[in-house]
């Protein structure tokens, strides 16, 4: 039988300030770095149930095809959660704005047809935790669809995000950590790498540590036949 998870604490994360930094710097993001049509490529031909971790203000909402029958948007902070809610009623799919952390996800396993993760597992608090459970509530052929920071190519970049992460980065930015190797988290999660592909946001001008992006697929494997 599926378990289901115990339910995170209502605000699994509590970051006020930065909240409302990233509301207004995010919208800013969409129409003027592209991180709005990255969110549109995410999103293309996505199907069926969703959940989406961390939503935050709900930007990814209108980007959802029509063939998504319900989304469940977890959001674990207060601020970012009431905006969410606000833009899920504009939504011309259903979602389902809810509080909880990746780390606990508090739906039933092999529930849905894809896990959607936007600029959010760069913060998670335990990252190979979270992908387990991402790997529990997909459906066998289940896709992860993943838009987020990275580690850099460059070893100068790297060495700096690496500093960055270890001081103030993390203290300003919502718990984000741009050095992670996300791609390798995945594999080790059980998860098979689809098609995906490196970029900078903003794709021109100034680079920041934050840059550094991947954007892609995954998938849940079938179980092996006895």
């Amino acid at each position: 039988m599926p378990r289901s998870q115990p339910t995170a604490p209502r605000d699994a994360v509590h970051h006020p300030v930065f909240a409302r930094f990233y509301a207004r710097f995010s919208v800013a993001a969409d129409e003027r770095a592209g991180v709005g049509a990255h969110r549109e490529e995410l999103l293309a031909g996505v199907s069926g149930r969703v959940i989406e971790i961390g939503a935050g203000n709900g930007l990814n909402f209108p980007h959802y095809p029509s063939a998504v029958s319900e989304v469940v948007a977890i959001e674990p902070e207060g601020t970012l959660r009431a905006l969410a809610r606000r833009a899920a009623r504009r939504a011309e799919v259903p979602v389902d704005v809810v509080p909880g952390a990746a780390e606990a996800l508090p739906v039933k396993s092999e529930a849905f047809d894809v896990v959607v993760a936007s600029l959010v597992l760069c913060s998670v608090r335990d990252l190979p935790r979270s992908l387990r459970e991402v790997r529990r509530v997909l459906r066998p052929g289940g896709e992860l669809r993943f838009f987020e920071h990275v580690l850099a190519p460059t070893r100068g970049m790297a060495r700096t995000q690496r500093a960055l992460d270890r001081t103030v980065w993390p203290w300003l930015f919502g718990g984000c950590h741009t050095a992670r190797d996300t791609l390798a988290a995945i594999e080790a999660a059980g998860l098979e790498l689809g098609a995906h592909r490196r970029l900078r946001v903003p794709e021109r001008g100034l680079q920041v540590p934050s840059s550094p992006c991947v954007l892609g697929i995954a998938r849940k494997p079938f179980a092996a036949p006895d």
